[in-house]
């Protein structure tokens, strides 16, 4: 089923810009419009944003997603791969942030 700009933004919660900025980039097009004149979506719509969301949750960038989004599979297994190893990373830094900031509070407490 067709939804409106509205409809996608509440259902998705993400707001009109991020709609708007995702047919910027090409990401995603209307199908149409309705009687009133409001933007639809289809459901093929509906399922990039689900998808494009799943990917910036992942930390890609736009341009990124645009890259992979309808790539073959050989293409988007190593850019996910890399971006597993990448996210594995920044879990390490933060968790040695969070010891060094455990330390330090135990140092406050004395």
């Amino acid at each position: 089923m067709d939804m409106t700009l509205r409809e996608i933004y509440s259902a998705f919660g993400i707001s009109r810009r991020t709609i708007q900025g995702y047919e910027k980039a090409g990401l995603i097009s209307v199908s149409g419009k309705n009687e009133r004149g409001h933007l639809l979506y289809n459901e093929n719509a509906q399922e990039r944003i689900k998808k494009i969301r799943l990917f910036q949750q992942m930390g890609f960038t736009i341009k990124e997603i645009k890259d992979i989004i309808d790539a073959p599979k050989d293409v988007q297994k190593p850019a996910l791969e890399k971006q597993r190893e990448k996210l594995k990373e920044e879990t390490k830094d933060t968790e040695l942030i969070i010891y060094k900031m455990s330390e330090l509070i135990e140092t406050l407490q004395h």
